[in-house]
């Protein structure tokens, strides 16, 4: 077999794997489970997909907000949460970003105006939101504190103000995820 995973293997790997624990999930994609007839089956996950970009400052906001988002039915994506030992983390972050339904870029004053890691990702971001339909929203800046968010941004984006009610600014944030996927399943039905 020369090292390679082919789709037989891989189809017996899941399904040992099923008859030893109850089901596998893919990183929030959805689920292989065992029917009741014992066959392999994916469920695909109806959660709403969230990245979650930050800067290393602001790790304990961003923290506290990916449980609030998963308390609220989200699947949101977190480096620090979802990434494993030797993974290739670049392609992984690329990856969850196109994979998302929405990117929520945590603006502060450090990370409006660090380099790192939190800008490269953002860029990726705006890439990306380049080639979804005008009226969608795919990238949606939050502040955690009062920052500038940068100007190519700022003129085209509206943000959310996590501060100095962070509740009413997660609620917010909620809100206005839960019915752009309204809106965006609306859109595929009358397309149908």
């Amino acid at each position: 077999m020369n090292g390679k995973l082919t789709k037989r293997t891989l189809f017996r790997l899941i399904e040992r794997c099923l008859r030893e624990d109850s089901s596998i999930d893919i990183d929030g994609l959805g689920s292989f489970h065992l029917d009741g007839e014992n066959r392999v089956t994916f469920v695909p996950s109806q959660r709403i997909r969230v990245f979650l970009a930050y800067a290393e400052e602001d790790r304990a906001q961003a923290t506290k907000l990916y449980m609030e988002l998963q308390k609220a039915g989200f699947e949101p994506w977190m480096d620090q949460e979802k990434l494993v030992p030797g993974q290739n983390w670049p392609r992984a972050i690329e990856r969850a970003i196109e994979l998302s339904d929405f990117f929520v870029g945590c603006f502060s004053r450090r990370s409006a105006v660090k380099r790192g890691h939190f800008h490269c990702e953002l860029r990726y971001a705006l890439d990306l939101a380049g080639r979804v339909p005008l009226e969608d929203i795919f990238l949606v800046p939050i502040r955690l504190d009062d920052c500038e968010v940068p100007r190519q941004i700022a003129r085209r984006t509206q943000y959310v103000d996590l501060f100095p009610d962070w509740d009413a600014g997660v609620e917010r944030l909620t809100k206005m995820m839960f019915r752009q996927v309204i809106l965006r399943k609306a859109g595929m039905k009358l397309e149908s």
